[in-house]
């Protein structure tokens, strides 16, 4: 007889469901403890939300076990069979340290006894804060690098920066970000705020490693990630005053002028020191000890186009250094240069390609590439990881404020509005290229030709998505109503194919709002309150994902379009089977069944009706056992089986017939026949690729369920 499951592993076990790996193989574990959950305390028993909730399931779960031998090996059996514990992390990557570094020696030792210090259960946190421009990235950059040996274990840099809102991403958004910097693979990642800080925990307990988390906008975004190990050192870095954060703060000032001289002479080289010489009292006066500013300064000086200009009066800077080197910087462009970059910074675009800079300035690619460079050149603009552009915020503001008094309102916004225009002819061929098959990734008449073009519809959406995210709220407040809806509605291969659900949530949320209060067709708001409760579901947030899945079946509804409706109340009912409401999934899966029935020949949805059931008998399989019906369950998931196979007349799907293999060899090991589901299990394996490497392992684990079965 099996050993008893401990009350540990169990409440360890329980704590990870609905909080572990994301998609569709962390929901089949789920599936499996919630059916065995509600065969041990023989009732049905909703998902529990928060961990004193699960805690208490727990207990209940083991008081009954004691009593049944069986089922505390049916326990072992799925605690055991979850995923090889914690994937080991990476070791990370700082960017380069600054090589022109100068007098910030003092405030490194400061950061440095912080990770030295007695730890005596108080956390390892320095807030690192300076004015934009001080160089407090730099610093935290500089640690990393001199002090390497003291982090042996990792070094983790998150930049906030590059995001579509001025406050940057939600919490759950920085962990995620930090995970994937870990190396963390995407199906291991959990979808939950919760599940995310749980597994950064396990990652990081017992190791000595630094965490750098730039340009944070909000203690929020931070709570998450305050070490609970005594060897790691989290520094969070503010341009600007300083959080209410509990941590060592440690402030940049500004550069003395010795030192403000050195770094000029650094930067500037010893072959321009005659220049440097002469210049070097009014750089001094205009750069204030601001880092950035003496640096973008030296690069001009080592350009022989330094000192007094025409044009750079001192209201051009109202004071501040940063403003005022851009200005100058503007000064030494040619006109075409400071056009695209004034009119390239009205959107507040994230993510800025040659593509959406000529779109601004209205010119061809060709001649935006030259002028990027040209502004990269003088400092205007900084190259990112991904070879597109960014500017600094405070940069961004001054050449938008000098855009909207030199050109006027107008023509600034004629240049957002085509790079809008821009951006939906680069992703709604993407999208569609990406779900050709789809009916969610219709075109509007004037895009559909020469989407079959696109090489990689996921990548291209991938690379645009901040800037989407971003052009859904600029298109609203441009009362471009129908622009912002269409690209909310092109992000929808990122959520179903490749989990960009934090990515994309700001914008469905405001496509979804913007479509209800500008009263939108019923069809377009039916379909974006769909992705918007698929998104939420993704993201464990059950009860915003039902509010809008029920919108979406009222818009559908409205709409007479049975497909759509018929999908949104599908959804619903896969909201409820990841709640462990199986009643109610199994209800809301069969009134599916009957919409997508009432659909006839020639209606539309008409072609795709037989896949459409198909799917929807695979999930009242689910459903039914979940609910304890096993012959039931065995019944619809062999029919869908048959149909995913090509046994009915379809084109064969082998990676939805291995799915549906899953759940019927779930349903024949919960029923006893556990040989008959060893059989199903290694059809699918067979059907898998190495790719699919998570659902391989997830079915190694139920062979083992299985095996053991056979063995009793």
């Amino acid at each position: 007889m099996l050993e008893v499951v401990a009350l540990s592993a169990l409440t360890t076990f329980l704590l990870g469901v609905g909080n572990g790996a994301a998609g569709e193989i962390g929901k089949n574990l789920t599936l499996s403890a919630g059916a065995l959950v509600r065969r041990t305390l023989g009732r049905e028993t909703p998902l529990p939300t928060g961990a004193e909730e699960r805690q208490a399931l727990a207990g209940r779960v083991y008081a009954r076990l004691g009593a049944d031998p069986r089922r505390d090996g049916e326990w072992a059996l799925l605690v055991e069979s979850e995923p090889d514990g914690t994937p080991a992390p990476s070791h990370g990557g700082m960017p380069p340290a600054p090589w022109a570094f100068t007098n910030r020696q003092k405030v490194l030792k400061q950061l440095v006894r912080e990770a030295d210090r007695p730890w005596e259960g108080r956390p390892r946190v320095a807030l690192l804060s300076g004015p934009p421009g001080s160089g407090s990235t730099s610093v935290a950059l500089r640690l990393g690098a001199e002090y390497r040996d003291r982090f042996p274990d990792g070094q983790y840099y998150v930049d906030l920066r590059d995001t579509s809102g001025e406050t940057g991403p939600e919490p759950a958004g920085v962990l995620l970000r930090l995970l994937r910097e870990m190396d963390v693979e995407p199906d291991r990642i959990p979808p939950t705020e919760s599940g995310r800080e749980r597994l950064y925990r396990r990652l990081t307990a017992g190791r000595k490693a630094l965490v750098v988390i730039d340009h944070t906008t909000s203690l929020a975004q931070v709570r998450g990630v305050v070490p609970s190990t005594p060897g790691v050192l989290l520094v969070v870095v503010v341009s600007g005053p300083p959080l209410l954060l509990e941590a060592e703060r440690v402030a940049v000032p500004p550069l003395t002028d010795r030192y403000a001289k050195q770094l000029v002479r650094k930067v500037a080289g010893p072959e321009h020191a005659a220049r440097v010489r002469s210049q070097l009292p009014a750089v001094l006066d205009r750069c204030q000890g601001n880092a950035y500013a003496l640096h973008a300064e030296a690069r001009l000086l080592a350009r022989g186009e330094a000192g007094p200009v025409a044009g750079a009066g001192a209201g051009a800077s109202d004071g501040d250094p940063v403003r005022g080197a851009a200005h100058l910087a503007s000064l030494r462009l040619g006109p075409e240069a400071v056009r695209l970059c004034r009119l390239t910074a009205l959107g507040g675009w994230p993510s800025i390609s040659a593509g959406i800079a000529a779109a601004a300035a209205g010119i061809d690619e060709g001649s935006s590439v030259r002028l990027l460079a040209d502004a990269v050149d003088v400092g205007l603009l900084e190259t990112r990881p991904d070879a597109r552009y960014r500017f600094r915020p405070e940069i961004r503001r001054r050449l938008a404020e000098a855009a909207v008094s030199e050109y006027g309102v107008q023509e600034c916004a004629d240049a957002v509005d085509r790079v809008l225009g821009a951006l939906l002819k680069r992703v709604l061929p993407a999208s569609r290229a990406a779900l050709p098959e789809s009916w969610r990734t219709e075109l509007p008449p004037e895009f559909r030709d020469g989407y079959e073009r696109v090489q990689d519809g996921i990548a291209v959406l991938a690379a645009e998505a901040p800037n989407v995210v971003r052009a859904v709220v600029v298109a609203e407040e441009h009362q471009r109503i129908t622009t912002a809806l269409w690209l909310a509605r092109a992000l929808w291969p990122l959520q179903l194919k490749a989990g960009h659900w934090d990515e994309v949530l700001p914008a469905l949320r405001d496509a979804a709002r913007c479509a209800e209060e500008n009263r939108a067709d019923e069809r377009t708001a039916g379909a974006l309150h769909f992705q918007l409760a698929h998104c939420l579901g993704e993201l464990g947030r059950w009860e915003q994902a039902n509010r809008a899945a029920r919108a979406a079946v009222t818009y559908e509804r409205a709409a007479g379009h049975l497909r759509g409706e018929a999908s949104a109340v599908e959804l619903l009912g896969l909201l409820s089977l990841n709640r462990w409401l199986y009643e109610e999934a199994y209800d809301r899966f069969a009134e599916a069944e009957s919409l997508y029935r009432r659909i006839t020949a020639g209606q539309e949805g008409a072609a795709d009706l037989p896949r459409a059931l198909a799917l929807a008998e695979r999930h009242q399989g689910r459903a039914l056992r979940g609910l304890g019906r096993l012959e039931e369950s065995r019944r619809c998931l062999e029919n869908a089986v048959d149909f995913f196979a090509g046994r009915t007349g379809a084109s064969p799907e082998a990676y939805n017939q291995a799915r549906a293999l899953t759940d019927l060899a779930e349903t024949l090991h919960d029923e006893g026949d556990d040989t008959a589901a060893l059989t199903r299990i290694a059809e699918a394996e067979a059907l898998l690729t190495p790719a699919a490497a998570p659902h391989l392992g997830y079915l190694a684990g139920l062979r083992r369920r299985c095996e053991a079965g056979t063995a009793r």
